[in-house]
């Protein structure tokens, strides 16, 4: 079971990626938080798209938007917020806090042993609209950011790998 579900077990969007890193589970996510938050040219030009800040780590840049820890153990961190991403002047609030026309979503960097001082590092991302007019409005977001969106994190963990090796 994700630790996930204990936030959001009913979504309606729902991201992951992993990938087979060597080290510990508890290395991996370390590697995973302090990766580069843009670990190359590309993830700095979506984040300049974005109007995003791209410096620091990725733990420290998703704390800067608005997520705040949910689960902090050394092989799993969740981050939450809610709010309307697809806005962008609006700002990221507290996960329980979520209201109508709004969005709760939670992010996660898990990893898991996979023998031979291997693990699977892990990130997924789930969304839950409050309401129908809200789900529209993420829906037609995610359109256009969900394919950019998978590609950071992507590339956040082939990142982190490469500082494990």
């Amino acid at each position: 079971m994700s630790r996930l579900d204990e936030f959001l077990p009913e979504y309606d969007a729902r991201e992951r990626h992993e990938r087979r890193v060597p080290g510990t589970p508890e290395l991996a996510v370390a590697a995973a938080l302090g990766t580069p938050v843009a670990p190359d040219g590309v993830v700095r030009t979506l984040f300049r798209l974005r109007g995003l800040h791209g410096g620091g780590s990725v733990h420290g840049a998703l704390r800067g938007i608005g997520l705040k820890p949910l689960v902090e153990e050394a092989d799993c961190v969740v981050l939450g917020a809610a709010g309307r991403p697809w806005s962008p002047r609006s700002r990221l609030t507290p996960f329980d806090q979520a209201g109508p026309g709004e969005i709760r979503m939670v992010f996660d960097i898990t990893a898991t042993a996979a023998g031979d001082g291997m693990s699977i590092l892990a990130t997924e991302t789930r969304v839950a609209a409050m309401d129908a007019k809200a789900r529209r409005a993420f829906r037609r977001y995610w359109f256009v950011v969900g394919p950019f969106s998978a590609l950071i994190r992507r590339r956040w963990l082939a990142a982190a790998e490469r500082a494990l090796r």
